[in-house]
C-alpha cells in the first residue's frame, strides 16, 4: 500500500518516464538539418544530370551546387558546434551530471550494445525477446541447484540472494510525510523479521567490461534496488559494521573507511622493494574468484534479531532482466549478494576474512619483523609465500575454504609470478588445471613487474592519458565553442588522474618528471592554442591558465601520504611495512633507490625538514598539512 500510494501520487504530478530503451533508427550528426540534405540532394540530382547530358551548363550548375552544398555544411557545422558549447558552459554551471554524460559519450560514443548477443550454443540472437530471454537464462546460471540447506549451513550461516531492483519511487518523492511513513515500515520489519517483497526484487541491467560485445559473460549485471529497501538496509550496514569492524583482518583493505587502493598498492611495492634489495624471492598467487557465495554472520558476534532481519532481505529474492526497455519475467535468486545494497560491502567483507582467517597457515612471507601471507581488497586476492611449496599449500587451503563457502577460483584469470633476480618456475595448481606463470600483473590498477621495477607502469600512464587526449582532441580540447573552464575541468578530472594513478608509490627520477611534464604540457598547450613552434614558455602557460604544475601536485600527495603513514596507528598494515626494516645480505651492485630515502630526500629539498626531525613534524597533522600547502612549485628548467 505503501508503494502503491507513493507510485500514483508521483506519476500524478510528474509523470513517469521509460529507461533503458534505445531509440534505434539511423544516427544523425547534430549539422545535418533539413536545409543541408536538400543542398546535397540538389548537389547528387546536378551531376546525375550533368553525367546523361555533359554540357558546359550542367556543368557550372554542379559546380555551383557544390559549392552551395558546402557553404551550407560548413555553416551548419559551425552552429551546431556553437550550440554544443553554449549546452556544455550551462551544463558545466547548472547540470554536471549531463555534462559528465556527454563527455562520457563523446570519449567512448553512445552504443546499446546488449541488444544482439550469443546464445549459449553460439547462435547469433537478435529478437528482443530471444536476447532477453538469453540474459535470463545467463544469470540463472549463478543460481547452483545444490547449495546447503538452512540445516547443513549451520544456524550462523546466511543464505543470500542476488544483486538488484528497481522499482519506480524515487528518493526525491519521499518528502517529510513520506519519510515519516517509512521509518513506521522499517520498524514493522524489524518487528517481525519480514520485509515486503518490492525490497526483495531487482532488476538486473548488463554492463559491459571487456572484450566481445556479443558475449554475455563479459558483462557484469548491475543492481537496480528499490530505495525505500536501501534505506532499511543502510540501517542495518550500519549496527553491524560496529559488531564486526575491530573484528576484520589487517588484510583486507576493501569496503573500510579511511582505507583505499593506495595502501594495498603500497604494502606490496614496498614488499617488492625489500625482498629485491636483499635479494630474497617472492612466490606470488593472483587469484580471481568467479561470481558465487555463501556466508557465516553468528560467529563474529551479530545477535539473532539482527541477523533475522538480514535474512529477511534474503528469504524470497528474485531478479528480473531490462534489456533495451523490455523485462523479462522474474526468476529465483538463491545465492549471491544484491549489488548495490548498503549491506553487501560488509557482508562481503565477512565473507573474506572468514575464507582467509580459514586458509591461513605457517606460510607467508617476512618483511622485517612483520609476516604476512596475503593481501585482499574486496575479492582481488593475492597470496603471498616465500617459496613455490609454501604457496601451493596455502593456494590448497584457500580454494578448498572457497568450495566450502559455495565460491570458485577461475583457473583462466588467476596467474602466478615470482620476484627473483634469476628465473624461476612457479607451477601452481587449482586441482588439475595449471595456473600460468606471468612476468607482470595489474593490480588494483598498477602493473607490477617479476623485476621489481615500475617504467612499464609509468609508460602506462603516459600512454592512458594519451589515449584520453586524443578521444577528447577533436571534440573538446581544441573546440574554440568550449570555454577554458570546461577544458579545464576535464583536465582536472580525467587526464591528471589517468597520467598520476598510483603516483603515491613511484621514486620520481629526473626522466621520470621529465616524462610527465611533457604529458601534461601537451594537453595544457592544446588548450591555450598553442603549440611547440610558439616557443612559449611551459610556466607562462600555466600562468596564463591559472593551472599549478602538475608535479607539484605528485610530489605534495607524495608527503602527504608520507604524513599518513607516519601517523598510522599500531597495527595498520602499510604503517607497519613503512616502518619495519627488513634485513639480509644485499647482492654485489648499487641497490636500488627505497621509497622511504627519495621521500626524505624529497623532504629535506623542497621543505628543509632534516630525516631525524620528519617523523616528528610529520606526526602533528595540521602542521603537516599546512606546511604541503604552502608548498611552491619547483623553478622552471632552463
Amino acid at each position: 500500500m505503501f508503494h502503491a500510494s507513493i507510485v500514483e501520487a508521483a506519476d500524478g504530478c510528474c509523470g513517469h518516464k521509460v529507461v533503458g530503451a534505445c531509440r534505434g533508427g539511423n544516427a544523425c550528426t547534430r549539422w545535418w538539418t533539413p536545409a543541408v540534405r536538400d543542398a546535397v540532394r540538389l548537389k547528387k540530382e546536378l551531376y546525375q544530370a550533368l553525367l546523361a547530358c555533359g554540357t558546359s551548363e550542367a556543368a557550372d550548375r554542379c559546380r555551383q551546387a557544390k559549392r552551395s552544398a558546402a557553404t551550407a555544411v560548413a555553416e551548419a557545422k559551425t552552429r551546431a558546434w556553437e550550440e554544443f558549447g553554449k549546452a556544455m558552459e550551462n551544463d558545466f554551471r547548472t547540470a554536471s551530471k549531463r555534462l559528465w554524460t556527454t563527455i562520457r559519450h563523446v570519449r567512448k560514443g553512445k552504443s546499446c550494445n546488449v541488444n544482439t548477443v550469443y546464445s549459449g550454443n553460439g547462435v547469433l540472437l537478435t529478437s528482443t525477446r530471444d536476447v532477453v530471454d538469453r540474459w535470463k537464462e545467463y544469470f540463472d546460471l549463478f543460481n547452483p541447484t545444490n547449495v546447503p540447506s538452512s540445516e547443513e549451513a549451520g544456524p550462523g550461516d546466511l543464505g543470500t540472494g542476488s544483486r538488484i531492483s528497481g522499482v519506480e519511487i524515487a528518493f526525491k518523492a519521499l518528502d517529510v510525510v513520506g519519510l515519516s511513513w517509512l521509518i513506521r515500515l522499517c520498524n514493522i520489519a524489524w518487528t517481525c523479521g519480514a520485509v515486503p517483497l518490492d525490497w526483495q526484487t531487482g532488476v538486473v541491467v548488463p554492463f559491459f567490461k571487456k572484450g566481445d560485445r556479443w558475449v554475455c559473460s563479459n558483462y557484469r549485471g548491475i543492481s537496480l534496488l528499490s530505495l525505500p529497501g536501501k534505506v532499511y538496509s543502510g540501517v542495518l550496514e550500519r549496527r553491524i559494521r560496529r559488531i564486526v569492524k575491530p573484528q576484520i583482518q589487517e588484510e583486507q583493505c576493501g569496503f573500510r573507511p579511511g582505507c583505499g587502493t593506495v595502501d594495498q598498492l603500497y604494502t606490496l611495492s614496498r614488499v617488492f622493494e625489500g625482498a629485491w634489495e636483499f635479494a630474497q624471492p617472492v612466490h606470488m598467487c593472483f587469484v580471481d574468484l568467479e561470481k558465487a557465495f555463501d556466508w557465516v554472520l553468528r560467529e563474529y558476534g551479530v545477535s539473532g534479531p539482527l541477523i533475522r532481519a538480514v535474512r529477511s532481505l534474503y528469504d524470497q529474492c528474485q531478479s528480473l532482466l531490462r534489456i533495451a526497455g523490455s523485462k523479462s519475467n522474474s526468476f529465483p535468486v538463491r545465492v549471491g549478494l544484491r549489488q548495490g545494497c548498503p549491506l553487501s560491502p560488509i557482508l562481503f567483507r565477512i565473507f573474506m576474512d572468514r575464507i582467509s582467517r580459514c586458509s591461513h597457515g605457517v606460510e607467508g612471507i617476512r618483511f622485517g619483523d612483520l609476516r604476512t601471507g596475503s593481501l585482499l581488497f574486496a575479492d582481488d586476492v593475492v597470496l603471498l609465500a616465500s617459496s613455490a611449496r609454501d604457496l601451493q599449500l596455502t593456494l590448497d587451503r584457500f580454494t578448498a575454504t572457497c568450495e566450502a563457502a559455495g565460491m570458485k577460483i577461475s583457473t583462466s584469470k588467476s596467474e602466478a609470478m615470482v620476484l627473483n633476480r634469476k628465473k624461476v618456475e612457479c607451477l601452481l595448481r587449482v586441482k588439475e588445471e595449471i595456473l600460468p606463470q606471468v612476468e607482470e600483473f595489474k593490480y588494483l590498477g598498477v602493473l607490477f613487474m617479476s623485476e621489481g621495477r615500475m617504467e612499464r607502469e609509468i609508460d602506462r600512464r603516459i600512454s592512458a592519458a594519451s589515449v584520453v587526449m586524443r578521444t577528447l582532441h577533436g571534440s573538446v580540447v581544441v573546440k574554440r565553442e568550449l570555454s577554458r573552464k570546461v577544458k579545464l575541468l576535464i583536465y582536472r578530472s580525467i587526464f591528471g588522474p589517468t597520467l598520476t594513478y598510483g603516483h603515491e608509490l613511484l621514486v620520481m627520477t629526473e626522466r621520470t618528471r621529465s616524462r610527465v611534464q611533457a604529458a601534461e604540457m601537451s594537453f595544457l598547450r592544446r588548450v591555450a592554442g598553442l603549440s611547440l613552434r610558439d616557443r612559449v614558455r611551459s610556466s607562462a602557460i600555466r600562468e596564463e591558465l591559472g593551472v599549478e604544475p602538475l608535479l607539484l601536485r605528485v610530489e605534495r600527495s607524495q608527503m602527504r601520504w608520507l604524513g599518513h603513514l607516519v601517523r598510522m596507528p599500531p597495527g595498520r598494515l602499510p604503517g607497519e611495512v613503512f616502518r619495519a626494516c627488513p634485513s639480509g645480505r644485499r647482492p654485489p651492485g648499487r641497490p636500488r633507490t627505497r621509497w622511504r630515502d627519495y621521500v626524505s630526500r624529497l623532504v629535506w629539498e623542497r621543505l628543509g625538514i632534516p630525516p631525524d626531525e620528519l617523523e616528528d613534524i610529520a606526526g602533528v597533522r595540521e602542521v603537516w598539512a599546512s606546511l604541503l600547502r604552502l608548498l611552491p612549485p619547483r623553478p622552471d628548467p632552463g
